[in-house]
């Protein structure tokens, strides 16, 4: 990276990756922090790990966008997810509706896009978190947790040339095969979900692989692809036996508990592409 930034703001969805952000943006050197978070969504300890923080509901677009304009805050980072439920359950302030009518569809890439766009009119970037996250982002050849058989490890390039294309189609990141066969392609339901009805199609014998991607052309600054505890903790319970997703672009969350949870579960998580 080069020279740290003076201050950073931090738009801020739910589980640990925001908080993660703002420990290793800290420890990189920024200054100051200021994050927009959301209520009933980001974990309420990301005020002890900022400088400041604003909370805001779903929708309230414009309040998001003052908070760092009034602070002098010129480039912003997204992080986490807001649960699917709360974006339908949403009541946009006005720039919000005018966002949203303009758009022909409405999925992640197109909103958060717009959202960039709404927010670099007022004079704030918003920009790619890997920098700072890096050390959490593992490369080709990755892998703990039990060998993979040599079945294993054609359905996980199977898995993988079949989540490509499910990704490119902007349908979702992950899918679910054994033995050559598709299980579950991930949609709307989210990832725990798709991971509990492909490791239930498996059979009694379980042996699922699960593979998850980043879409083609994915942009990073809205959302990075994240696998962590709770995924592995999911495919335990699912049937899964193995967990792979893309090097280079995915992130590895609390890399020591998922080393400890795949030995007590007998997972394999590696690495693909």
């Amino acid at each position: 990276m080069s020279s740290p930034l003076e201050s950073i703001g931090i738009i801020a969805g739910n589980r640990s990756l925001p908080l993660l952000f703002a420990k290793q943006a800290r420890a990189g050197g920024v200054k100051r922090i200021v994050a927009v978070a959301f209520e009933n969504e980001t974990d309420q300890s990301i005020a002890s790990l900022v400088d400041e923080v604003v909370w805001v509901k779903v929708g309230q677009l414009d309040k998001m966008i003052r908070t760092f304009t009034e602070r002098g805050v010129t480039q912003c980072v997204m992080l986490g997810q807001i649960a699917p439920k709360n974006l339908f359950d949403v009541r946009p302030d006005l720039r919000a509706v005018g966002v949203l009518f303009k758009l022909k569809e409405r999925n992640a890439q197109t909103i958060f896009g717009a959202i960039a766009n709404e927010l670099k009119k007022d004079g704030v970037e918003l920009i790619e978190a890997s920098p700072w996250l890096q050390p959490l982002i593992p490369g080709a050849g990755f892998h703990i947790g039990k060998k993979l058989s040599d079945e294993q490890r054609a359905d996980v390039e199977f898995g993988f040339r079949i989540a490509k294309e499910v990704s490119r189609l902007e349908i979702g990141q992950i899918v679910v095969v054994k033995e050559g066969t598709v299980l579950a392609v991930e949609g709307f339901e989210g990832t725990d979900k798709c991971l509990a009805r492909g490791g239930e199609l498996a059979g009694k014998n379980g042996g699922a692989v699960a593979v998850k991607v980043a879409r083609i052309g994915h942009d990073m600054r809205f959302d990075v692809p994240c696998i962590g505890p709770q995924t592995l903790e999911t495919c335990s319970k699912s049937g899964v036996a193995v967990l792979a997703f893309e090097s280079g672009k995915s992130l590895l969350l609390e890399q020591d508990v998922c080393i400890e949870l795949a030995r007590k579960h007998s997972l394999a998580v590696t690495t693909v592409g």
